[in-house]
């Protein structure tokens, strides 16, 4: 039989000359395919992490990603003393390191770890979204895995691009259990053997990644719910944004 647009038809009437063709479910895309730039935004995220990386080491920072000013500045905490003595963290009106510590990486292995996984699992949802709303999912699941991660563990010092990066994958998640195959219907896969890796590897950042995988999840909800509603989609997901925000304020404050 062949699978046609109107139903299951014989192949003596199918207009494929009695060829049979066999059904595939694709990602339809919400705001048009990628022009031949490709995957531009992913390609910049993971020059920005790399850069500022080697900008740390032009600083006088050492190989494990501490030492320098960019670190003292942008190391997610929520109060902390730093060289010169000065009580610092987002507890003191440091508000940007939800945002600067997505971008910071322990180490060679840390930041290469992080930009092998982004850069395989980063095109895929940016052929799907486009490249603004891929930009925002990052952006957001970056202050949701922010705030998991002061909520989890407030004095720990935490940098990292894992919190986006899980972002991309709970955006897959949802996106693939409304039939929505991004990663070829893997996304379940990947996610539980990254969490078993969280949980069993000690000094991983548990609420950063939990955070940005819930955060990721409700922009692909909201994104593919709203599809028809494009303005109401976007301001939904800048709300989660919003909301990561204040519930790190929150957390910060008590």
């Amino acid at each position: 039989m062949t699978f046609g647009p109107v139903g299951i038809r014989c192949p003596d009437h199918a207009s494929t000359g009695g060829k049979t063709s066999t059904p595939r479910r694709a990602a339809r895309r919400t705001s048009g395919s990628l022009t031949r730039s490709g995957p531009i935004v992913t390609f910049t995220l993971i020059g920005i992490n790399v850069g500022l990386y080697l900008l740390e080491l032009l600083t006088g920072g050492q190989l494990n990603g501490t030492g320098s000013w960019i670190y003292e500045k942008g190391v997610l905490v929520s109060t902390a003393v730093d060289s010169s003595g000065q009580v610092v963290g987002v507890a003191e009106g440091e508000w940007w390191r939800l945002v600067t510590a997505a971008f910071l990486h322990y180490g060679i292995l840390h930041l290469g770890l992080n930009m092998l996984v982004l850069w395989i699992i980063g095109p895929p949802l940016e052929e799907y979204f486009g490249h603004g709303r891929y930009a925002l999912v990052y952006l957001v699941s970056g202050l949701a895995g922010s705030a998991g991660a002061l909520i989890w563990s407030p004095n720990a010092l935490t940098v990292g691009a894992s919190g986006a990066i899980w972002g991309i994958m709970g955006a897959a998640l949802v996106l693939e259990a409304r039939r929505i195959y991004v990663f070829g219907g893997q996304a379940m896969g990947l996610v539980v053997f990254n969490l078993l890796i969280t949980f069993l590897i000690p000094g991983i950042s548990i609420g950063g990644h939990i955070g940005g995988l819930v955060g990721g999840g409700l922009c692909a909800l909201a994104f593919s719910s709203l599809r028809r509603v494009p303005a109401l989609a976007t301001l939904s997901v800048v709300a989660v944004g919003v909301a990561s925000v204040a519930l790190a304020v929150s957390q910060v404050q008590l």
